[in-house]
């Protein structure tokens, strides 16, 4: 059995030798560039299956009457952000803050995957292909408006939620995403953000947030008296498969962001990410669950599944650099951070149906800040900026967004529609048959 054993493993390990003995490599660059694109396209289509667990999770937590309508919007915002960065995004978004004066028609024109302008030294041999990039990059920009999803669900029409959406990914977020990845001036500055606590997930934040004080509460969340009625979510067991997805989406959303794998340093650095990113979620969930018994004497599910996400956002701006150990504070205090950002929101009657703000704001400021902790190379000040600079530019672009649209076509449903759900109200399909 050991000789059968080891006879097949040594087949195994001769097959990717014989593979490049057919097309052999011309030196080491191309190498690298072949496992970079890989890398790229693998962390890609984990990044992908996070749409997934956004609309599981928004789904589950939403009423039962208001579920179809959860999943079209997901469906819708995907849609829109693929076409959105192809058309604009994509081109404005790396050129960095130099767009402004020098490359207007060039940055705001569609995506071509030809080896040509600043494509041509991002697909040099020692990066990766052109396509596996704008591949990767997308599913960051598609993510950012999933964010905003969940914040104003419930009570929100549809397309003027797309309309927004088109103008988040083809125009807002690209443009806040150059001035650190794009080589504009907060990367400059030395602002460190390693794969987007502000720049994917505050920006999300911020919109939602902009959203949500424009939109206001639902019908009957918060009462004259001062307080606040919980509103059940119609599915835990989906809101719980959302939560995992996400987090096995998180491994290529932190791990691809390595941005490299070329070499033994590369890989070694993208297997420190994984351990790291899963250190966060798990010390984010249980600081959660044992903070909600402690507060409330029953831990909160919900909480739970929203203290991970916690986790997982707050060392997005800094997976490489912590230990193990460091990595799980970081998350723990992102699980502390959703626990009492919850009730701070309903406070100030801020209606947020799926947590996303406390999730995404509150501790993607966390964790850019928790940077500063574990890299050397990062100072506060640096991070504090980019955190202003690009909350307050997404908070200002999508507030006037949110009032052109509210003033022109409306972006609010009826309080009938509300009411019997929009589901049925908005697109004539309600998610179970409950007559059955």
């Amino acid at each position: 059995m050991k000789l059968k054993t080891l006879a097949l493993a040594t087949t195994l390990t001769a097959l990717p030798i014989a593979a490049f003995a057919n097309d052999a490599p011309a030196n080491l660059e191309e190498v690298g560039y072949i496992f970079t694109t890989l890398l790229f396209l693998m962390a890609g289509f984990l990044v992908f299956f996070m749409a997934a667990g956004f609309a599981m999770l928004e789904a589950g937590l939403v009423r039962s009457k208001n579920v179809t309508m959860q999943l079209t919007k997901n469906m819708g915002l995907f849609g829109i952000a693929c076409i959105a960065y192809y058309l604009i995004g994509f081109n404005l978004m790396y050129p960095g803050d130099g767009w402004l004066v020098t490359n207007v028609l060039g940055a705001i024109s569609p995506t071509s995957l030809e080896p040509t302008g600043l494509a041509a030294a991002d697909a040099s041999l020692d990066y990766a292909s052109v396509g596996s990039d704008f591949f990767f990059q997308l599913m960051f920009c598609a993510a950012t408006a999933s964010i905003v999803s969940g914040a104003l669900a419930e009570r929100i029409k549809l397309w003027p939620f797309l309309i927004f959406t088109l103008i988040l990914t083809g125009l807002i977020y690209p443009i806040t995403a150059s001035w650190k990845w794009g080589g504009g001036f907060l990367d400059a500055a030395g602002f460190n953000d390693f794969a987007g606590s502000t720049v994917v997930h505050s920006v999300g934040g911020w919109a939602a947030l902009a959203g949500a004080l424009i939109l206001g509460p639902r019908i009957g969340k918060y009462t004259k008296d001062g307080r606040t009625v919980p509103f059940l979510g119609s599915n835990m067991p989906l809101a719980a498969l959302g939560t995992f997805i996400l987090w096995l989406g998180w491994f290529g959303f932190n791990g691809g962001s390595q941005l490299a794998m070329g070499t033994v340093g590369d890989v070694t650095d993208v297997s420190r990410i994984f351990v790291n990113t899963n250190a966060a979620a798990a010390s984010g969930s249980i600081a959660a669950l044992i903070l909600t018994q402690i507060l409330y004497k029953k831990a909160d599910l919900t909480m739970v599944l929203n203290g991970a996400l916690a986790g997982l956002v707050s060392i997005t701006a800094e997976p490489l650099t912590p230990g193990i150990g460091a990595a799980s504070l970081i998350g723990a205090i992102g699980g502390v951070i959703v626990v009492f950002g919850v009730p701070f929101l309903d406070k100030l009657k801020i209606d947020d149906v799926v947590g996303a703000i406390p999730v995404h704001l509150f501790c993607g400021i966390w964790g850019t800040i928790a940077v500063v902790f574990t890299n050397s190379g990062a100072t506060l000040g640096a991070q504090l900026y980019g955190i202003f600079a690009i909350g307050a530019a997404t908070l200002i672009t999508s507030g006037i967004v949110w009032m052109i649209l509210k003033s022109t076509v409306g972006i609010r449903v009826s309080e009938e529609e509300e009411i019997t759900g929009l589901d049925i109200t908005e697109l004539g399909m309600p998610a179970y048959d409950i007559a059955k």
